[in-house]
């Protein structure tokens, strides 16, 4: 019995204990950790899995529920149980399966047919951390690690929907510190990617990991004021991550976003646009169908700095009058919910150089802590770390120091550079936005 039969037995059995529709989940996997430090090997781990969830709904009531076991002869108790569940439960007026749409024939190219070994791994490993090592300044290590995964997903529902794909990731990482004492400074490097021939060289990211930490000696404090402010891009994807909750569409309904009442208007600087397309070939977070079946294609949500499209799943369209536009997720044993898939902001003309060539003073920012966005005001306040802008050329480092404005004010303010890469799945290129608050001594 191959996976797509065996949840069509598993929505069977819930059809026959009662349920009016269902549908089921598969996810199955394996994966390959390695992670040394100071050349020695720390840690290693294989983990291999098998996830099933099943869906039911009794008119409008709605009941989940897991296993862990392939064995169809538990198939019906386990129904039975999920179907009791939902009687149990208050019903819910958006719930329920969406439109049946038969999955479409795209090639995304998302399972890498090699699969390294240990041995592999840890060479990848070490080659991260030994160059990282062999850099003047460097003091000491936390690590370089590497990995890899495969995984499988299929889901059958009542509406007649089937579909499976496979994907395969591989990722490098690296961590090191420079300097002595209280005067210590880390930083870090890394790469993912579906297939490994488009990883980047592990010896790259740790010699790039470890200049950024000796650069990050001798950090400042400045003092405080409103200045520009430029975001390296391995921050700046936290821009878009940003505006994309805004635009989330269980938000939207709940009137839990300050964009809410915007669509239509501009939220964005004008020529700037922020895309979502799960089609991407070799995506980092590509598919075929949502968790809900709805098939895949790219997406606008802002364009030119106007606002174009929520991101929906089938509930959140139902709450607001629309209809999905395949961005559901879900885990084995929780419903389905609105996210973004290959998610960037798109529109710079000029290089990073040009873009704060301009700048008299401010703060180039290289890492964000914590995360203090208010979703309903769009208040914003974060913690900052990177280096003094002093007539349009970086100067010394910064540290200690809290970046705070206005969502709303700062996406209408924005400015981008022409250095977009596709490394994190979340991606943006170097930022502009002026006249924030910059907190320091």
């Amino acid at each position: 019995m191959n996976r797509l039969e065996r949840l069509e037995e598993l929505v069977k059995a819930a059809r026959a204990a009662g349920a009016d529709a269902a549908d089921a989940l598969l996810v199955a996997g394996t994966s390959l950790a390695v992670s040394q430090r100071l050349g020695k090997v720390e840690h290693l781990e294989r983990a291999e899995g098998f996830d099933l969830g099943l869906r039911v709904f009794v008119g409008r009531q709605q009941a989940i529920v897991s296993t862990t076991d392939p064995d169809p002869r538990g198939f019906e108790a386990l129904a039975a149980r999920a179907v009791a569940m939902a009687r149990a439960v208050p019903e819910d007026r958006f719930g329920g399966l969406g439109e049946f749409h038969p999955p479409q024939q795209v090639d995304l190219d998302l399972n890498d047919p090699a699969e390294p070994d240990t041995e592999a791994l840890a060479a990848r490993a070490a080659a991260a951390e030994e160059a990282a090592l062999a850099t003047a300044g460097i003091t000491n290590s936390e690590g370089g690690d590497a990995s890899f995964a495969r995984s499988e997903v299929a889901l059958f529902a009542s509406t007649g929907f089937a579909g499976e794909y496979a994907r395969s990731s591989h990722s490098t990482s690296v961590t090191v510190l420079a300097g002595s004492g209280t005067a210590m400074e880390r930083d870090y490097d890394y790469s993912s990617a579906v297939h490994l021939a488009d990883l980047e060289d592990a010896a790259e990211l740790g010699r790039r990991a470890a200049g950024r930490a000796v650069k990050r000696l001798g950090a400042i404090r400045p003092r405080s004021a409103r200045m520009p402010v430029v975001f390296d891009p391995r921050v700046a994807g936290s821009m878009a991550g940003h505006l994309a909750a805004a635009l989330n569409g269980a938000a939207v309904a709940r009137g839990t976003s300050f964009l809410r009442d915007r669509m239509g208007e501009q939220v964005l600087a004008r020529g700037l646009s922020l895309r979502d397309d799960p089609l991407r070939r070799r995506g980092l977070r590509s598919r075929p169908f949502d968790a809900e079946g709805m098939p895949c294609q790219a997406l606008a949500l802002v364009e030119d700095g106007v606002l174009r499209n929520w991101v929906l799943d089938w509930r959140s369209a139902r709450q607001l009058g629309l209809a999905s536009n395949g961005r559901a997720a879900r885990g084995i044993s929780g419903p389905p919910s609105p996210a973004t898939t290959n998610l960037w902001i798109e529109g710079g003309s000029v290089s990073p150089a040009a873009l704060m060539a301009d700048i008299p003073e401010g703060i180039y920012v290289t890492e964000m802590i914590g995360s203090g966005v208010n979703g309903v005001t769009g208040d914003y306040s974060r913690g900052a770390a990177g280096f003094m802008i002093r007539n349009g050329e970086l100067a010394e480092a910064v540290s200690g120091i809290t970046v705070a404005g206005n969502l709303k004010d700062m996406f209408l303010n924005m400015a981008a550079a022409d250095d977009l890469r596709f490394r994190r799945g979340t991606d943006a290129p170097t930022l502009r936005v002026d006249g924030l608050t910059v907190a320091g001594s």
